[in-house]
C-alpha cells in the first residue's frame, strides 16, 4: 500500500476531535477523553501516524501506562497497524521503564545494576525487621502501618529526612525513625522496593545531567494514558523526561480521577495548562459505548463538582430507557429485588455475564451474595475475594469455630497468631504433636503449654494469654450469649479489632466494614432463631460458603465495587447502596472529599451500556444492630427526574423532594387514598417478601398504576401481575 493510501487508512473511522488529536504535531497536548471516547484508539493511532509520517522513529517513542495489561494491549494494537517496529519503542508502565533506566545507571546512586526489586510483602517483612532493630511495639506500630506512611512520602518525593521535617505526632515521629533506619537497610541490601523504582530514578534525572540529557533527548515523542491518576513522583518524572522536546501528549479524564486515596493528584491534569501555557487541548466528548439517558444522567451529576474541566458527553447509539430508580424497605428487599431482577432477565435469554452489580464498600455484597447463593445464581466478585473467603472473615469464622470445637487442630492454628503474638509455626506444631501425642484436644494441650518439651518461654506467655482469652469467651459462650454479642466481644478481646485499626491503611479500614458486617449476619440470625445455637450458625455459614463453588455454562453475574469497576463496561448494571454516609460515605464526607466520592458515581453511571439501576435503602442495618435511617443519596437527587422513570413530583400524594417513589404516581395516589394493599391498610413495595394462597412464596418486583404488583414465585419461576385490593396475597 503506497505511503498515503496507508495514512488514509489509518485516520478513517475516526472522528473529527479524534482525527485532530492523531494529527497534532510538536508540542504539548492534553487529550480530555470522556469516558467510553475512544482514547486508548487515539493513542495508538497518534503513535502509528508518527511513524507512518516519519515524524518519529520507533526509538524516539516513550508510551506509558499504569498496568502491564493496558501496555501489552497499547503494543499489540500499534503493532497490528505498523508492524514490528513497536520492537524499539518504550511501551510500558512508569515502573518498568524507570526499573530499566535503573539497570543502567544505579551504580551513580550507590546501588550496583543487578540490585534486587523488593515487594510489598518483602517490604513489609524489612520493615518488621527494622521495628525489632529499633525495639519498637510492632503491635502499636504495625509493619502495615510503616509501610503506607513511607509508600505515601516516596510518592511525594519525600526522603526520610524531608518527611521528618514534616511530623507532628508520636505514630509520625516513630515512622520517621523507621523509614531512615529501612531506606539504611535497603541500600545495605542492594534492594529498592517498588516505589523506589520512581523515586530513585527521579533522584536519577536530577542528580545526573548528563543522564537526563540522554533520555530527554532520546525520547523525542512522549505520550501517557490516564494522567488524572499520576502521583508527584510520576508528574516530576514525565517533567523532566519531557523537558527537552516538550512533545508530551497526555490523555485522561478528571472526572475519573478516584484514586486520590493512593496518592493520586487531580491537580496534575487540571493544571496541565498552567504548565504548558502553549497545550493544545482536544475533548472527546462523543460516547461510543452508553445510550444518551446514560450519559445524560452522568452529565447532570458530574456538574456538580466545581474544580472539573467541562465537557459533556454525547452518542449517536440512541436515546435508550431512562434510569430506573428504586427505594426499598432495606438492604435485603434491595438484594432480593435485584436477585428477582436479575433472575428475569436471565430468563428472558440474557447472558449473566452480561450483568454487573456494583456497590461503594466490599462489606456490602454480603447480603447480596447470601441471596444469590439462594437462589442459585452463578456470580464472581472482581477485584476482591467472597465474603465468606476473606481472611478477616475466616479469622472470625475460626475463633467462633475453636470455642465450640476444641479438637479442631485446622481452626487452633489458623487463629492462634492472628493477630500476631509471637507464636510462630514452629511453636504451633510443638502444640499439635503434644496433642496427638497425650491423646488430648488441642484446647487442652494449649492450656498445659508449661508441659509442652521445647517451647520456649516467650511463647509459654504467649499461649498461655491466648487461651485465657479463650477460656473467658467460652464462659461466655456456655452462659447462652448471643452469637453477635459473643463475635463482637471476640473481636474486641482478642485484639484483632485493635491490630487492624493500628495498621491506619485503607485495607485495613475495608476489612473493618467486613468484620463489622459479619457481626450483623450474627445480629440477624440471632433476631430470626431466638432458641438458635452457636453449632447453628457456624453451619449455615458453613452451607452458603460450600455453595459458593456453584459454576454453570451461562456466565456469572460480576459483583465489584465501584473502584473496581474504572475502565470495563457492562450492558446491565445495577448500582446499590445510593444512600449518605454509603454513598458518598461516610469518611469521605467528614473528611471534605465528597468531589472524589462524585467522580466515582461518574465512573459507575458511565460503566452502563444499555441498562442501568440505581437503588437505596429506607433502612439498613449498621454497626452494633441498629437500624439506621437512610437519607437518599444527594447523587440520585442530582440526576434530573425527566431522565429517570421516577414520577414527578405534582400529583397529590407522590413523595417529597426528598424521597424516592417505588411505584407510580397513579397507584400512589390511588393508594393513599383508597388503603389498598395488604389488608392491613399498608402498600406492597418491590422487594416485599409475599405469600399466595396458590402459588406460594414470592417476591415483589414491580408496581403498577391501579393498584396492580407484579409477583415473580420462587417455586415455578414465573412472574405474574395482580391486582393487591382482591388477590389472596399477603406479606411474609
Amino acid at each position: 500500500m503506497p505511503a498515503d493510501a496507508a495514512i488514509d487508512a489509518l485516520l478513517e473511522g475516526l472522528n473529527p476531535p479524534q482525527r485532530e488529536a492523531v494529527l497534532h504535531g510538536e508540542g504539548p497536548l492534553l487529550i480530555l477523553a470522556g469516558a467510553g471516547s475512544g482514547k486508548t484508539r487515539v493513542l495508538t493511532h497518534r503513535i502509528a501516524y508518527l511513524l507512518r509520517t516519519g515524524q518519529a522513529r520507533a526509538s524516539e517513542i516513550l508510551a506509558i501506562t499504569f498496568t502491564n495489561k493496558a501496555a501489552q494491549e497499547m503494543r499489540d494494537r500499534v503493532e497490528l497497524l505498523v508492524g514490528r517496529a513497536t520492537r524499539a519503542m518504550w511501551v510500558m508502565t512508569f515502573h518498568a521503564a524507570s526499573a530499566r533506566m535503573l539497570r543502567s545507571d544505579a551504580d551513580k546512586l550507590g546501588y550496583t545494576r543487578q540490585f534486587t526489586i523488593y515487594d510489598a510483602a518483602d517490604s513489609r517483612r524489612l520493615i518488621k525487621k527494622c521495628l525489632d532493630d529499633l525495639d519498637i511495639d510492632v503491635k502499636r506500630f504495625t509493619p502495615r502501618a510503616m509501610q503506607s506512611q513511607i509508600s505515601d512520602a516516596k510518592n511525594k518525593l519525600r526522603s526520610a529526612e524531608d518527611y521528618r521535617q514534616l511530623v507532628g505526632s508520636y505514630f509520625e515521629q516513630t515512622a520517621a525513625d523507621v523509614y531512615q533506619h529501612y531506606e539504611r537497610e535497603l541500600v545495605r541490601m542492594n534492594a529498592m522496593d517498588f516505589d523506589d523504582l520512581l523515586f530513585r530514578s527521579v533522584n536519577l534525572l536530577e542528580m545526573f545531567q548528563e543522564v537526563r540529557d540522554r533520555y530527554a533527548r532520546a525520547f523525542r515523542w512522549i505520550m501517557v494514558d490516564e494522567y488524572q491518576d499520576t502521583n508527584h513522583a510520576q508528574y516530576r518524572w514525565l517533567q523532566l523526561l519531557s523537558s527537552e522536546h516538550r512533545n508530551l501528549a497526555v490523555v485522561g479524564d478528571d472526572s475519573q480521577s478516584i484514586y486520590g486515596f493512593r496518592g493520586a493528584d487531580i491537580q496534575n491534569i487540571l493544571s496541565f495548562q498552567d504548565d504548558y501555557p502553549d497545550a493544545a487541548v482536544v475533548k472527546l466528548e462523543q460516547n461510543y459505548r452508553s445510550t444518551q439517558y446514560i450519559l445524560d444522567a452522568a452529565n447532570a451529576v458530574i456538574a456538580n463538582n466545581r474544580g472539573q474541566m467541562s465537557k459533556h458527553l454525547w452518542t449517536d447509539v440512541g436515546e435508550g430507557d431512562p434510569v430506573r430508580v428504586r427505594e426499598m424497605s432495606d438492604e435485603h428487599a434491595e438484594a432480593r429485588f435485584v436477585g428477582a431482577e436479575i433472575q428475569r432477565m436471565v430468563d428472558e435469554g440474557v447472558s449473566r455475564s452480561e450483568i454487573a452489580v456494583f456497590y461503594r464498600t466490599n462489606a456490602q455484597s454480603r447480603v447480596l451474595e447470601d441471596m444469590l447463593v439462594r437462589a442459585q445464581i452463578g456470580y464472581q466478585v472482581i477485584g476482591g475475594t467472597k465474603f465468606y473467603e476473606r481472611a478477616e472473615i475466616r479469622d472470625a469464622i475460626g475463633y467462633l469455630t475453636f470455642l465450640v470445637n476444641p479438637q479442631d487442630q485446622n481452626a487452633f492454628t489458623r487463629i492462634a497468631n492472628s493477630p500476631r503474638r509471637g507464636l510462630g509455626q514452629t511453636s504451633l506444631s510443638r502444640v499439635l504433636a503434644y496433642a496427638d501425642a497425650e491423646g488430648i484436644p488441642v484446647w487442652d494441650a494449649a492450656e498445659q503449654g508449661d508441659r509442652i518439651p521445647a517451647l520456649g518461654t516467650a511463647a509459654k506467655k504467649a499461649i498461655g494469654r491466648f487461651m485465657s482469652t479463650m477460656q473467658r469467651l467460652k464462659e461466655r459462650l456456655e452462659g447462652d450469649a448471643p452469637v453477635g454479642e459473643l463475635l463482637e466481644e471476640l473481636l474486641s478481646e482478642t485484639g484483632y479489632v485493635d491490630a487492624l485499626r493500628a495498621e491506619r491503611t485503607i485495607e485495613a479500614q475495608g476489612r473493618l466494614e467486613n468484620l463489622e458486617e459479619l457481626v450483623r449476619v450474627a445480629r440477624e440470625y440471632d433476631a430470626g432463631n431466638p432458641e438458635g445455637s452457636l453449632d447453628e450458625f457456624l453451619q449455615q455459614i458453613a452451607l452458603l460458603a460450600d455453595a459458593d463453588t456453584i459454576r454453570d455454562d451461562e456466565g456469572l453475574v460480576t459483583l465489584m465495587t465501584l473502584h473496581n469497576a474504572k475502565g470495563l463496561e457492562f450492558p446491565i448494571v445495577f448500582i446499590i447502596g445510593l444512600e449518605d454516609g454509603v454513598f458518598p460515605h461516610s469518611r469521605a464526607v467528614e473528611e471534605g472529599n465528597v468531589e472524589e466520592e462524585r467522580r466515582l458515581a461518574y465512573v459507575g453511571l458511565t460503566r452502563a451500556m444499555r441498562d442501568l439501576t440505581l437503588t437505596y435503602a429506607r433502612r439498613r442495618m449498621s454497626f452494633g444492630g441498629a437500624q439506621s435511617l437512610g437519607m437518599r443519596s444527594r447523587f440520585l437527587d442530582e440526576i434530573p427526574r425527566d431522565l429517570t422513570d421516577q414520577p414527578q413530583r405534582a400529583a397529590a400524594g407522590l413523595p417529597s423532594p426528598g424521597r424516592i417513589a417505588s411505584w407510580s404516581g397513579a397507584a400512589a395516589a390511588s393508594a393513599e387514598a383508597s388503603g389498598a394493599g395488604d389488608g392491613g391498610g399498608q402498600l406492597f413495595r418491590m422487594g416485599d417478601d409475599v405469600v399466595h394462597a396458590a402459588f406460594g412464596d414470592g417476591v415483589v418486583t414491580a408496581t403498577e398504576p391501579g393498584g396492580i404488583v407484579v409477583v415473580r414465585f420462587a417455586d415455578d419461576g414465573s412472574e405474574r401481575k395482580l391486582m393487591a385490593d382482591y388477590a389472596p396475597i399477603r406479606r411474609r
